[in-house]
């Protein structure tokens, strides 16, 4: 009898899924949108030319010769007030001017953008061997993506990991106090129907989508990006399904005792707001500060992209990820266990 409940009530939430279009459309629809836009914003081209500002004065039209032409930048002459604006907007990353024949240069930049001090160097540079510098040592550039080292190709599993995110935590906190709202959960308490069951049924029918949002993913990558799988597809799909159990029983938390959907959606956003920032789903996590990095490893999200992203990018087995792993299945075991004691049905 308790295994006949718990089949029909993941059989009831899959037939719930597949008669909403939006929830189609959120799990295998917008991730795909955000890789198309984020792939062509960041896509390899080559060379690109760095905006630099000459403010108009004595040696400006000096400057201008000097960077005409040049394939690493793009200069125009500007007034200081033009040059300013721009700086604080962000269209150029360098103001330069010369304010007297034989003074020194006057580079103004923001040192805390790191495209600013790289462009600052690079025109001194220019300037410097267009006044006649000579290098004593001879160099030549070669230039090279690393198997998985393009931005796409880095982003990919980081998608993966927010889409299981946001579809296993919404998918079962909203849906549970949704339920507890409606008074739903009163008549189902009447049941000889456990609570671990009625929680299992929301994970039964998740974990069966979790194949085919990784395969629709990784397919559709591969044909507009050339994104390739280095490692195991298994190892992929292994890390896909625990990573989305953890996942899981965040979102159970949450909705063990939330009494309408005001609380559970602040209670969902108070979980996974800080993740998206932290866990470097769109840019490396080593970007925060030392004292930082240990509570950023402990997170699942971060576990569950280092892991995929060791195994898709890296080509390492599933058993070197030893770390991550141990993560993940302590949050799963946890928040499962925590969700099951604390949840009631009204």
């Amino acid at each position: 009898m308790a295994t006949r409940s718990l089949w029909a009530l993941s059989a009831v939430r899959l037939k719930l899924f597949f008669r909403e279009p939006g929830s189609l459309f959120w799990t295998f629809g917008f991730p795909l949108l955000v890789t198309v836009a984020l792939g062509v914003a960041f896509r390899n081209q080559g060379q690109t030319q760095t905006p630099v500002a000459i403010v108009a004065g004595p040696g400006a039209s000096r400057l201008a010769a000097a960077l005409a032409g040049q394939p690493a930048v793009t200069a125009r002459v500007v007034d200081a007030a033009e040059a300013t604006r721009e700086l604080r907007t962000g269209a150029i990353a360098l103001a330069v001017e010369s304010p007297a024949p034989g003074a020194p240069l006057v580079f103004t930049y923001d040192p805390s953008r790191p495209e600013a001090q790289a462009a600052r160097r690079q025109v001194d540079d220019l300037l410097q061997v267009h006044a006649g510098r000579r290098d004593l040592v001879p160099t030549r550039d070669q230039t090279a993506v690393a198997r998985g080292g393009r931005y796409v190709d880095w982003l990919v599993p980081g998608l993966l990991g927010l889409q299981l995110l946001n579809g296993a935590m919404w998918g079962a906190a909203f849906n549970i106090v949704n339920a507890r709202q409606r008074k739903l959960l009163k008549r189902l308490a009447a049941t000889p129907m456990r609570r671990a069951h009625y929680l299992l049924s929301y994970r039964v029918s998740g974990l069966l989508f979790v194949p085919l949002q990784a395969l629709v993913l990784f397919v559709f990558a591969r044909l507009t990006f050339g994104v390739v799988i280095q490692g195991s597809a298994l190892a992929v799909l292994g890390l896909s399904l625990l990573g989305s159990w953890a996942f899981a029983g965040l979102g159970l938390l949450c909705a063990s005792r939330a009494q309408n959907s005001e609380t559970a959606n602040g209670l969902i956003n108070l979980v996974t707001l800080p993740m998206m920032v932290f866990s470097g789903v769109f840019f490396s996590s080593a970007r925060f500060p030392g004292f930082l990095q240990p509570a950023i490893r402990l997170l699942p999200l971060t576990a569950f992209n280092d892991a995929l992203r060791a195994v898709v990018n890296d080509g390492a087995s599933i058993f070197s990820q030893g770390f991550p792993l141990a993560v993940l299945v302590a949050w799963t075991v946890l928040t499962s266990f925590f969700a099951v004691r604390l949840f009631r049905w009204t």
